[in-house]
């Protein structure tokens, strides 16, 4: 078995104008000041890497490496969550989305989601360089609008939407797996890969494409009323990234799950910090164990009551006691038989 790495934090929640925030040297030196010992890198923020320029320089990515382990840390993955929604964007959510995009690409779709396109192929290669085997995004989403089916769906529509999106994700996939990194899809309201019946139709829609992988964030499924544990045991040989992101439920007469248009303190579903919600991490944490998950505890902190920094130092400490130091013997080695052929066929009534 393998003891799971960390912890660690993902970054894009913490940047800012001012420092600690501002650089990749001075909130790696903040992160490792708090116990953090890794961090995941959002790709889309100029202040901590410049994304074409890492995958087209091997020497600009061992730069960006070597800023990321002078601070005593290591680079977990990068993640592209806005590139990736930009792949696929139903036109009812331009405008909302147009802000993901530089503003030379905005207010065209076309152009907007080639640029999202080569971002990815970009994330692919300067993966490679930084020697990184993972990668977070998001699916974007074509069907999101008709979730629930009012009015009926057209007969087909789901199945050619799939199509569709598998369309545009099979080049990145392709060039994910040239360049020996799994494609993580973080799954999440909001996009066509939002529960393992989503993500099952997009694993057939891309004939079971190897890289086609899943970052596994139970806060998402609390929200969702789905049994999170239950998904461990599912798609475990998928699960290739972690975010320990912590949630509550409390529904009430007047909303549930869909939360009434209203803002996130008020919803009965809300994102907490660690240790304030209603997540079992100590069971997640024992069946990651259980499984061999190879990858990082990564802290993706949202709360709306608590302050970050709060967040960010009690988060460290909370990782760090829930991951398992995996024993390399049984407990009850000590009355153990050792391994003789004669003695089993005695056991067995053979002899």
């Amino acid at each position: 078995m393998k003891t799971i790495k960390g912890p660690a934090i993902f970054l894009a929640q913490f940047m800012g104008d001012e420092p600690p925030f501002n650089n990749l040297s001075n909130i790696c030196r903040w992160a490792a000041s708090l116990g953090y010992k890794g961090v995941q890198i959002p790709t889309w923020d100029s202040r901590l890497m410049d994304l074409q320029k890492a995958a087209e320089s091997k020497t600009y990515a061992d730069e960006i490496k070597g800023i990321v382990q002078e601070a005593g840390l290591e680079i977990t993955e990068l993640s592209t969550h806005l590139q990736g929604q930009l792949v696929a964007v139903h036109p009812a959510y331009d405008a909302l989305f147009d802000s993901f995009a530089p503003p030379a690409y905005r207010h065209n779709p076309k152009a907007r989601t080639e640029w999202a396109v080569n971002q990815l192929k970009y994330a692919a290669k300067a993966s490679q360089h930084l020697g990184l085997t993972a990668h977070a995004t998001f699916s974007g989403a074509l069907l999101w609008h008709t979730v629930y089916p009012w009015p009926q769906r057209p007969a087909g529509l789901v199945k050619q939407g799939f199509q569709e999106l598998a369309r545009r994700w099979l080049p990145i996939l392709n060039e994910f797996d040239r360049c020996g990194v799994d494609l993580c899809y973080e799954i999440h309201p909001g996009e066509d890969l939002h529960d393992g019946v989503t993500y099952e139709r997009f694993l057939e829609a891309t004939g079971h494409h190897p890289r086609a992988c899943l970052l596994y964030d139970p806060s998402h499924f609390v929200l969702q009323c789905l049994d999170y544990l239950a998904y461990i045991d599912i798609y475990h040989e998928k699960i290739k990234m972690f975010h320990v992101k912590d949630a509550e439920f409390n529904p009430t007469g007047r909303s549930g799950v869909y939360g009434g248009y209203q803002d996130w303190i008020d919803r009965p579903g809300r994102f907490r910090s660690l240790g304030d919600g209603q997540v079992n991490f100590k069971a997640i944490f024992s069946k990651l164990a259980q499984y061999d998950f190879p990858g990082w505890a990564v802290l993706e902190w949202e709360c709306c009551l608590k302050h970050p920094e709060d967040g960010a130092r009690e988060g460290a400490e909370f990782i760090r006691r829930h991951i398992i130091h995996v024993t390399e013997k049984a407990f009850d080695d000590f009355a153990g038989a050792g391994a003789d052929e004669q003695l089993n066929k005695k056991v067995l009534g053979l002899d």
